[in-house]
């Protein structure tokens, strides 16, 4: 009864363990999905600009003939 009991407690420590482990990586993956997501809102405002810059400038050129 004695040795059941511990190795009772001994599993419960480790899944303390592994629960405790688990719920830090999962903060970090949250922050990391967090400061993915800014970076790419960044990104996308900085495609929008280069398009919209794009479209000025071809409004610019002079139109082809077609032939």
């Amino acid at each position: 009864m004695e040795a059941e009991l511990k190795s009772l407690e001994n599993k419960l420590e480790q899944l303390i363990r592994v629960a405790q482990q688990l719920r830090a990586e999962n903060h970090q993956l949250r922050q990391d999905v967090a400061s993915a997501r800014n970076a790419n809102r960044k990104l996308e405002d900085k495609i929008g600009g280069a398009t919209a810059r794009l479209e000025a400038l071809l409004q610019k050129l002079p139109e082809e003939d077609a032939a």
